[in-house]
């Protein structure tokens, strides 16, 4: 189901202009910094990933710009404006949703709840449609709408957990981990959302363990390593970087 020219996940976001801009970006955990310096823009209507090893900063980015952690340097404008150090939920609100690493589920709540959670800020009268289109995106969802959320699969779990985050109606889609801990059969029914609604308009930033998935699916990339921006370019460009293939594909 696709939604209208008035009712898009992206809200109309189909031209080629900055959404998201990092620039000189620093942050840690107390005395340990991980992120050094980070520069990273996203245009809208793409899909950009962000690869490298375990550890490398990846989910602390996603973490940064989304507010659960505060920078303790450099900006982060969405939209023309300077967000850095915003608390998480107005950041929602201003239109950034957080599909996190684990999934994160109220696991006492059913499916349907959980995917109310996701509007919580929302006072508009069209969340039940947006759980309607949630539902066509992911079939098995409306199946398992009264199912307690932490008794599902591990695949289910990361559809609901992502269809939350749509609920929210973003403008841009942060998703960490998509294919952790899932058969590839369903990171590719995964993935296969994550294009429709990329061709709807929908901007994303895809944290991915698989740097060959991640750089198949992206526009473009950024390759992490110990916290800092190593690499960046057009997705094809990177994959046939020497260095990536050796330490990531081990080609």
């Amino acid at each position: 189901m696709r939604w209208s020219s008035k009712r898009t996940w992206a809200r109309g976001m189909r031209k080629a202009v900055r959404v998201l801009k990092l620039s000189g970006v620093d942050a840690g955990y107390g005395e340990a910094q991980v992120l050094w310096g980070i520069d990273l823009e996203v245009s809208a209507g793409e899909i950009v990933a962000l690869v490298g090893a375990n550890g490398a900063g990846k989910s602390t980015l996603l973490a940064t710009i989304s507010g659960l952690l505060a920078p303790t340097s450099g900006s982060i404008v969405f939209n023309g404006v300077d967000i850095a150090g915003w608390r998480a939920e107005r950041i929602v609100a201003a239109g950034i949703s957080h599909v996190p690493q684990g999934r994160r589920l109220f696991g006492g709540l059913t499916v349907h709840d959980n995917l109310l959670m996701g509007a919580f800020h929302r006072s508009d009268d069209e969340v039940g449609s947006d759980v309607e289109r949630v539902y066509a995106q992911f079939p098995r969802l409306r199946e398992r709408a009264e199912q307690l959320a932490g008794t599902l699969s591990g695949g289910e779990q990361q559809m609901c957990a992502i269809g939350r985050g749509l609920m929210a109606r973003p403008k841009l889609l942060l998703v960490d981990e998509l294919s952790l801990g899932l058969a590839p059969i369903i990171v590719e029914q995964l993935l296969a959302v994550l294009a429709a609604l990329r061709r709807d308009g929908m901007t994303i930033v895809l944290v991915e363990q698989d740097v060959l998935v991640a750089l198949e699916t992206a526009d473009r990339g950024y390759v992490i390593e110990n916290g800092r921006v190593s690499l960046s370019g057009k997705a094809a460009d990177i994959l046939a970087d020497p260095h990536v293939k050796n330490a990531y594909l081990g080609l």
